[in-house]
C-alpha cells in the first residue's frame, strides 16, 4: 500500500519514465515482509537497457526490475535506498521521507 505522494508527483514521475529519463519517486509503504521499512523509492525508466546500465552502477541485478505496464523500475529500500538517493542527489526525497 502506497501513501504520502500527490497525484501530480506520480504523474510527473510517469512522464519522466515514459520520456526515457531515470526518474525517482519515494513514498511511504508498509509490507509485512519488510519489518521496520516504511518507505520505498521507485527508480524507473522506459528504456530498460538504460535502466539496467544505471542499476549496474549500484550493484542492482537486472532480475530485480519490475516490468509492469509502461513503467519498468527498481524498488529501492533500506540502506541501498538511502545510498542511491544520496548519490543521485535526491535531497528533497531524502528530507521528506528518510529523516
Amino acid at each position: 500500500m502506497a501513501f504520502g505522494i500527490r497525484r501530480g508527483e506520480l504523474q510527473e514521475w510517469k512522464e519522466k519514465v515514459e520520456n526515457g529519463e531515470i526518474a525517482f519517486i519515494t513514498h511511504y509503504w508498509v509490507h509485512p515482509r519488510y519489518k521496520g521499512i516504511t518507505t520505498v523509492t521507485k527508480a524507473g525508466c522506459c528504456d530498460v537497457g538504460k535502466l539496467i546500465e544505471w542499476g549496474r552502477k549500484y550493484g542492482l541485478k537486472e532480475q530485480l526490475i519490475h516490468k509492469r505496464d509502461h513503467f519498468p523500475h527498481f524498488d529501492l529500500i533500506g540502506d541501498v535506498q538511502r545510498e542511491i538517493l544520496q548519490k543521485e542527489q535526491q535531497w528533497e526525497q531524502i528530507e521528506r521521507f528518510l529523516k
